[in-house]
């Protein structure tokens, strides 16, 4: 057998792999003193549980897919399982254990800037491709060239629809332009290391949050509130857990992933007949995401996860729940983070380089923003992963700052799905205009 194959290709080792980096990884930061208590002051550990995997990949001990060629000359695909498996079964269970406890009074208490922190994320996006082109275009201006179903803004677009609401954002572009799929993969791979990078460096800003929130001059005390009231909650129903409260917890969490793959698989092919028989193709595309699996499956886990936090389920946070819900989260991260290959980004560097700028755009007008309007960086960076994350990773790095606000990434994540493809839509016309297309 011939090909690329990584050293480690059964998803059993590369999973006990991955848990060992994040054991050590707790390990080293739970150290008192020494060098990795200074190590862990400036570098947060959710940061070294992404990149200690990408690291993997990149050495070539793992691998988030592979080739390998037979006898017979056949060229044969693999990839793993385990970002699947987070995403689809951990995430949505993370999401309802750290839910339970949640104060929805206090999460709509957060305010005004919450949102208009995503919308600026959103802008940043929106306005960011078409600048990106036409600074790059002055420097290789076959960089951003093409014609027909090759011309790079009909890629940028999947782009566009990809970092303002997701995977089903992305595909409803690819349809709606008509990009070369035979290019695709290579839009695709902007995406995983532009966007990784970019999570990468929110999640080290929030080791150095507070300094951030001080330059900002951030009134961050409805965050703070928030906070307290669910701590208040834990300590106030805390009890060692007992085997049948760890059964329960696992009961609810699983259970209700369950019930969202169970109403999920009927209400996505519902909304995709009911989207396909839309005669405008406009219409119809940036309605699509109403047909994506994962969409409702989240959507479902959360709304279960709000409703169970009305009820006496909410006080098994006692018991633990939201820490069992981390581990799913840091499980998550470890799997994204595997799909990151470093040296990748020597490959293409022309498209790495819109990429970069287009992200940088993104970024210094939430800045801007939440410097103007005093917005915490809590605003800032889950306003932006919402965006450019989706679902998948805007919890991550809104339960970074404090499990209880999983939540408040959700939600602006679902929000991103509604309106991801018209903000595409806007995107790309501009691009268009500024590629000269």
């Amino acid at each position: 057998m011939e090909g690329n194959a990584p050293l480690f290709t059964d998803d059993t080792i590369v999973f006990g792999l991955l848990m060992i980096a994040i054991g050590l990884i707790f390990y080293t930061e739970s150290r008192p003193s020494g060098f990795w208590h200074k190590f862990y002051k400036i570098v947060p550990g959710l940061f070294m549980a992404y990149m200690v995997p990408a690291l993997f990949t990149t050495v070539g001990l793992i691998a988030p897919e592979w080739e390998t060629v037979n006898e017979s000359g056949e060229t044969i695909q693999h990839s793993t399982n385990l970002y699947y498996v987070s995403s689809r079964y951990l995430l949505p269970a993370a999401l309802v254990l750290m839910t339970l406890s949640i104060n929805l009074k206090a999460v709509f208490n957060l305010g005004w800037k919450a949102l208009i922190m995503f919308f600026t994320g959103t802008v940043g996006i929106v306005i960011g491709g078409p600048i990106a082109i036409l600074l790059i275009s002055a420097v290789s201006p076959e960089t951003v060239g093409g014609v027909g179903p090759d011309a790079v803004w009909r890629g940028l677009a999947t782009l566009a629809g990809s970092w303002i609401g997701g995977g089903a954002n992305q595909t409803a572009m690819l349809e709606i332009y008509g990009y070369n799929q035979k290019l695709y993969g290579g839009m695709v791979f902007v995406d995983i290391v532009v966007a990784n990078i970019w999570m990468a460096l929110l999640l080290i800003g929030i080791g150095r949050s507070n300094s951030i929130d001080k330059w900002l001059k951030a009134d961050n005390s409805a965050i703070e509130t928030l906070k307290e009231k669910v701590s208040a909650f834990a300590k106030k129903v805390k009890r060692n857990p007992s085997l049948t409260d760890l059964m329960i917890i696992t009961a609810l969490a699983f259970g209700s992933v369950s019930l969202a793959h169970l109403l999920s698989g009927y209400l996505a092919p519902a909304f995709d007949g009911l989207v396909a028989g839309i005669e405008s193709d406009t219409t119809r595309n940036i309605f699509t995401f109403l047909g994506s699996k994962f969409f409702w499956m989240i959507s479902i886990a959360t709304l279960i996860a709000i409703g169970l936090s009305f009820t006496k389920a909410r006080n098994y946070e006692g018991a633990g729940a939201s820490k069992y819900g981390s581990v799913f989260i840091y499980i998550l991260v470890a799997s994204i983070g595997m799909k990151m290959d470093l040296m990748l980004i020597f490959e293409n560097v022309g498209l790495i380089a819109i990429g970069f700028v287009w992200m940088t755009i993104h970024a210094g007008l939430l800045i801007l923003v939440a410097k103007l309007i005093r917005a915490p960086y809590f605003f800032l960076a889950v306003g932006s992963q919402a965006n450019v994350g989706g679902a998948a990773s805007a919890p991550i790095v809104a339960s970074a700052f404090h499990p209880s606000l999983a939540t408040v990434g959700v939600l602006l994540a679902v929000f991103g799905y509604a309106i991801g493809t018209v903000a595409a839509i806007g995107c790309t016309i501009l691009m268009q205009i500024a590629a000269g297309g």
